[in-house]
């Protein structure tokens, strides 16, 4: 327990406890502590050093209302990351999980499926999956790969997720310090897509991301995209035809439903293209290939 746990502390109090605790530190024998304990101190100043910059930045913009400046700074992802660590966000959890959440509702949609937050207990959010997304072949992907890493973006001071009718709790164990990614933050496990702005309805282009081949179809409007392998023959889709939705592999000639996950049409569901989540929000595009 800190010797300034208190509701409120005099700056005064503060200067003189920063003092004892660098005298203290000075006494220390090792001087690789010593070393790695100014480090410490020097990065945590660089980085409230920047967020109060970027405050001030916004304040010094324009003649914009309190309200919007404050929305503003709480979008930038290091004042967010400062905003969460000190426990004054303004924007509620559960608010920030219903926002994450409907990043990828569209691609969860696309696929005939969604995903419904029931309740949050305990920095828990417990959620469910609906319609294809329950018990397809796809669904911990799914889950892995696009609504955790959509919740990590925007509530990575959640304790975790749980799944009805998954047992195991995913935890947010991947740095002990609650840090948002802002749109314009590169993403660990998202890359983005160029290219893409004049891909008109039924068709579709071929794209390598992280080493990967993928297909990427503007199906009515929404962008899906899929690893450039036919679930048959393993032929690239690249130069197959699409048509309603429905792609035609130019190998084998099997037909494969982009809409509904990628299943094969007219045969067995255990044929079907492997998707990969795609995010469109902001005028960006962005999938993630990661395993």
């Amino acid at each position: 327990m800190s010797e300034l746990d208190e509701v409120t502390v005099a700056p005064d109090a503060l200067v003189e406890h920063v003092q004892a605790l660098e005298e203290r530190l000075a006494a220390v024998a090792s001087p690789d502590v010593r070393e790695l304990a100014d480090e410490l101190v020097a990065s945590v100043m660089e980085l409230y050093g920047e967020g109060l910059e970027r405050v001030f930045q916004a304040l010094a913009e324009g003649d914009a209302p309190v309200l919007a400046v404050r929305d503003r700074l709480a979008e930038d992802g290091l004042v967010a990351s400062l905003l969460l660590i000190q426990g004054i966000h303004p924007v509620p959890l559960e608010t920030r999980v219903e926002e994450a959440l409907a990043s990828v509702r569209p691609y969860l949609q696309s696929h005939s499926g969604d995903v419904e937050l029931l309740r949050l207990e305990d920095g828990v959010a417990h959620l469910r999956l609906q319609g294809s997304c329950d018990g397809c072949p796809s669904s911990s992907a799914t889950l892995e790969l696009a609504i955790t890493q959509a919740l990590e973006e925007s509530a990575p001071d959640l304790e975790g997720i749980e799944v009805e009718g998954v047992v195991e709790r995913t935890r947010f164990a991947s740095s002990q310090l609650p840090l948002v990614t802002s749109a314009a933050d590169t993403t660990p496990g998202w890359t983005s897509v160029v290219g893409l702005d004049g891909l008109e309805p039924d068709s579709m282009l071929e794209a390598q991301i992280d080493g990967v081949q993928l297909v990427v179809a503007n199906v009515g409007g929404t962008l899906l995209a899929y690893r450039n392998t036919c679930a048959g023959c393993s032929s690239t889709l690249g130069r197959g035809e699409l048509e309603y939705g429905i792609l035609t592999c130019p190998g084998c000639s099997l037909q494969f439903q982009l809409p509904l996950a990628g299943r094969v049409l007219g045969g067995t569901d255990s044929i079907q293209l492997e998707p990969v989540p795609l995010l469109a929000e902001n005028g960006s595009v962005r999938v993630t290939v990661a395993a």
